[in-house]
């Protein structure tokens, strides 16, 4: 019995690695000439700067995002406070506060206006965050961006019954589970790295530059798949996991229809005047921005649900957000320098309460097919722990059926 992983992102790679965790004997296909899909790091030449294609802050609660990381053995290479503690800057008034769960709260509120969180236990299939959450007087000030930033959606129109797992997971277990786990180097050096280093060991093989352009049906099975340059036929007991994006799912498997709408997300990097700064974000309120990150000499932006951001040439981003990056780390009239503008046009999937309701299960109609991907039915939104939590489903999906 073989198992073929179709894809080397973080989905792909936790379902190889946990495989491998029981001895299935694994082959991982991917596309690209590298691992890693929206979470890497690469060497850029305008910066001169290892950097990430995107930011991604996990929380010490993100219980399957922890356990992989754990399987790769790369849990020293996070930065991890003792404290969960969450500065907040206001761009329209320059307000600053500090949200500590259990300990500190945001400026002017009581612990009762954070109980307003658990409506969204009970909200409706089609409720958004804004529907459940937006009379809250907390609303602007934390809901609205943690919505964003975690769903990747406004909300206005994200899906309420989305959210309430991450609060659960997190927030909703005290201080010890929201404490955030920012990385040293680069996500690359985190995420994937070790993981193909202990799948190498493992006797895993990884085949980059394989893109998977049929597989052939036979009854209720693949039989068959077709990459660019290469056959492979199957064994009856072989297993398919398609651990790649929507879209290309949609395009390989019969009759599958998961979500089609997508978000944008756009990162800025850009090289600091000055070096010597501590590692840390920051979270923007009343801005374009949602979270500054700053490593070494380079301070990184993020921007969620960022249709509109995105159709902007880099230039006018790259001004927009200099902009407030000079003002949160107080940098007066620092001259834009080096920058790097990363648009992840279909960064996720939309979660709207219509696309959640196309997310497609871990099983498919064929008895040897299965699928991973943040866009699949986890009961997660579309993160880091999305990502892994299917990739794991997957894999515990097979040794269910050995």
């Amino acid at each position: 019995m073989t198992v073929h992983v179709i894809g080397a992102g973080l989905a792909g790679l936790a379902c190889a690695v946990r495989l491998s965790e029981n001895n299935h004997p694994v082959v991982v296909h991917e596309a690209a000439a590298h691992a890693g899909g929206r979470c890497r790091s690469f060497f850029d030449n305008v910066l001169e700067r290892r950097i990430d294609n995107g930011n991604h802050l996990l929380l010490s609660g993100n219980a399957q995002a922890m356990a992989y990381v754990r399987a790769i053995g790369s849990q020293e290479s996070f930065i991890k406070p003792r404290r969960a503690v969450f500065p907040f800057l206001d761009m329209q008034n320059g307000e600053r506060w500090l949200v500590e769960p259990g300990r500190s709260l945001t400026p002017g509120r009581s612990p009762l206006d954070y109980l307003s969180a658990f409506k969204l236990a009970w909200a409706s299939q089609s409720a958004t965050v804004a529907d459940v959450l937006g009379a809250s007087p907390l609303f602007r000030k934390l809901w609205q961006p943690l919505c964003v930033s975690v769903l990747n959606t406004a909300a206005e129109e994200a899906a309420a019954r989305l959210l309430w797992p991450v609060l659960k997971q997190t927030f909703g277990r005290g201080g010890a589970a929201c404490r955030p786990c920012m990385v040293k180097q680069g996500l690359s050096e985190s995420f994937i790295d070790p993981a193909l280093a202990l799948l190498a060991k493992r006797g895993v093989q990884v085949h980059f530059n394989q893109r998977l352009r049929q597989v052939d049906f036979v009854e209720n099975r693949a039989g068959a798949l077709s990459f660019a340059d290469t056959n492979v036929a199957l064994e009856p007991d072989d297993t398919v996991i398609l651990a790649v994006p929507a879209e290309a799912a949609a395009a390989l498997v019969v009759d599958l229809k998961p979500p089609d709408t997508f978000r944008a997300i756009v990162n800025g990097h850009f090289l600091l005047p000055d070096a010597g700064r501590d590692t840390g974000f920051l979270g923007l309120v009343g801005g374009v921005s949602q979270w500054l990150f700053v490593r070494g000499d380079v301070v990184s932006v993020t921007v969620s649900a960022a249709d509109d951001l995105a159709r902007e040439s880099s230039k006018e981003i790259a001004g927009t957000l200099w902009a407030e990056v000079t003002k949160a780390l107080d940098l007066a009239d620092a001259p834009l320098g080096p920058c790097r503008i990363i648009k992840e046009k279909r960064a996720t999937i939309a979660q709207t309460p219509e696309q959640v309701r196309l997310r497609p299960d871990t099983r498919t109609r064929w008895d040897n097919v299965l699928l991973a991907g943040d866009w699949t039915q986890t009961g997660l939104p579309a993160t880091i722990e999305g990502a892994i939590t299917s990739g794991h489903r997957a894999a515990d999906a097979v040794a269910a059926t050995v």
